[in-house]
């Protein structure tokens, strides 16, 4: 059983990470200014669109290769928190027809919230570099 949750985790895990790490290089690559002067738009400081990409970008990839897991999805799952009640919760569930709704937030919050709760162990560098439950893992494999 404790293989398939942490085959589980590692899916939701890369996943995840591959998720926000696009969404971070995207901000950049659509320049960074127009994503800055959106978060004045929205009442937000703008310096916050550099600070939002770059957890996206680093953290993106700390999941990907499983570095600091549960920490890295409690600041996504604050970021989501953030840009649902902020920017998406006015438009609905699935939008409005110009902007799309807070669905998508909704389940990279929820993917946030489970590897928060379990972690992910299953190739992951923190299981590497710290062996923490590596021979009760070994045993179950």
């Amino acid at each position: 059983m404790m293989v398939k949750n942490e085959i589980g985790a590692l899916i939701l895990r890369v996943t995840l990470g591959a998720l926000f790490l696009i969404h971070g290089i995207v901000k950049f690559q659509g320049g960074i200014e127009n994503i800055v002067g959106w978060f004045e738009s929205m009442g937000l400081p703008g310096f916050m669109a550099y600070g939002v990409a770059l957890l996206e970008i680093v953290g993106g990839v700390a999941l990907i290769i499983g570095l600091a897991t549960r920490f890295i999805s409690a600041l996504f799952v604050l970021l989501m928190i953030g840009a649902t009640l902020k920017v998406k919760l006015a438009v609905g569930l699935l939008g409005n027809g110009q902007m799309a709704g807070y669905e998508l937030d909704l389940a990279f919050f929820a993917m946030a919230v489970y590897l928060v709760i379990n972690g992910s162990k299953l190739l992951s560098v923190s299981q590497l570099i710290f062996h923490k439950d590596s021979n009760e893992f070994n045993r179950v494999a």
